[in-house]
């Protein structure tokens, strides 16, 4: 495996400036990899990158201590392509997020954009080539991040569905208490990632897709939500999250209100923001302080001051169950 490289010089927000100049094919993509037992599907998952439309790419992926045979299988395809195409680190070993995490702040991995990869996933040809070209015109110094629904698949590639269809605009008062969308269909351009690097590694992240989407929004950047699936999301037993809309998932999600983990992740939302409250926009600035406030208030205050933030849910249960969770102050 190689080492952890040096720092780069180039800021990654300098690169997306450089982005708006080329053609989309000319713009180079930098797919973070996280790996752990993952032999079972990750070959179908390499395949799927390699036959992409949009072929400037750079796999870097980070193995989290894999005892199978995903090494080997990652060593024969680096003869297969071209080493200098994939690149092997050692993960931190705390977790998916923090694995994920650790690739982002690698300051040598370089790129106009950045996308997440799952090990088992398979993504539809023209994923890169779509969210490239949904990415490319913006500025280079506004964060911007793409993402999209997924088509659920099972063990033996049957289609069984598809993530939640959600229609109100991704945004600051949605991203605060709710995530849209998975990391594996994002697609960052460098001022999201400098966002993403400017928060504390100490402060533990409930979810690296949750955090860019909160990060990017909260800073006056753009969030571009496709409606079409990009990607094949399979489900299995070994997967780290499952299709998040079944009824099964919704009384979970309930039981996680009622017992206030929803309340903790708000904590952990608040002190991410917190060293960035200068970047924020004036509006968001007030939604936190709103948010903050009513927190510690009494109930009809609280229901005044989460009234005056703004914020919402996607779907007409999710705000029951934000009405709920404000009652019982698990907000």
């Amino acid at each position: 495996m190689e080492p952890q490289p040096p720092r780069a010089g180039q800021p990654d927000s300098d690169l997306s400036v450089e982005a708006q100049m080329k053609l989309p094919s000319q713009c180079k993509v930098a797919i973070l990899m996280c790996t752990y037992n993952g032999q079972a599907y990750l070959k179908e998952q390499i395949d799927s990158l390699i036959s992409q439309t949009h072929q400037n790419w750079t796999l870097y992926i980070s193995d989290d201590g894999s005892t199978d045979g995903t090494l080997a299988l990652l060593d024969t395809y680096r003869e297969l392509i071209d080493s200098q195409r994939i690149h092997l680190f050692s993960g931190p070993r705390e977790g998916f997020a923090k694995n994920f995490m650790s690739l982002v702040r690698n300051e040598n991995i370089e790129g106009d954009f950045f996308a997440f990869s799952d090990q088992d996933d398979i993504w539809h040809n023209d994923k890169l080539e779509k969210s490239v070209r949904q990415l490319q015109s913006f500025p280079g110094n506004q964060p911007v991040l793409y993402c999209s629904r997924t088509r659920l698949i099972n063990e033996n590639r049957k289609i069984i569905g598809f993530s939640p269809k959600f229609n109100r605009p991704p945004l600051f008062q949605n991203a605060l208490i709710q995530s849209i969308a998975g990391a594996n269909t994002m697609l960052l351009n460098g001022a999201a990632r400098d966002l993403l690097n400017r928060t504390s590694p100490d402060i533990p992240v409930v979810a690296h897709d949750w955090l860019a989407y909160l990060l990017t929004t909260a800073c006056g950047g753009k969030v571009i939500y496709d409606l079409e699936p990009t990607l094949d999301y399979r489900q299995h037993g070994g997967n780290v999250i499952g299709s998040n809309s079944s009824i099964k998932e919704r009384i979970l999600r309930l039981g996680k209100l009622i017992d206030g983990r929803f309340s903790r992740w708000s904590d952990v939302n608040l002190s991410i923001l917190e060293p960035l409250e200068e970047d924020l926009t004036a509006s968001n600035r007030q939604t936190v302080h709103d948010f903050k406030k009513a927190r510690q208030s009494t109930l009809l205050q609280r229901f005044r001051l989460m009234r005056s933030s703004g914020i919402y849910r996607q779907t007409l249960m999710g705000n029951i169950s934000l009405i709920l969770a404000i009652y019982l102050n698990k907000i």
